[in-house]
This record gives C-alpha cells, structure tokens and sequence, in this order.
C-alpha cells in the first residue's frame, strides 16, 4: 500500500503542527580536567536561550 500524500492547505498543516527540534551538546569540564558532555533536545527556536542560560 502506498502511503496518502497531502497537497496543498493540508500539507501547510501538517508541516506546520510539526515541532522542529535542535539537538544541543553542552560540554562540561570537571575537577579532573576531562570533559563531560549533555546532550538535550529543544526547540529549534530556544536553542540559543538554553545555551546562554548553560554557559552561566
């Protein structure tokens, strides 16, 4: 079976209700001297806000 495209005004909402998302890796260093490393999902639009607000 093939799958059902959308054209037009549907395919706008479709796209549209999907979030898009960044993938963010923070990099930490410990006492030791070796880096750890976080990895987090946000959105793409508060990806920057995130890494200000990690970075202080």
């Amino acid at each position: 079976m093939a799958k059902q495209q959308a054209f037009g005004e549907q395919a706008k909402k479709i796209k549209a209700a999907q979030r898009k998302m960044a993938k963010v890796i923070i990099a930490t260093k410990n006492e030791r001297g070796k880096f750890a490393y976080k990895e987090t999902m946000v959105d793409q639009e508060d990806a920057r806000e995130f890494i200000k607000k990690q970075k202080s």
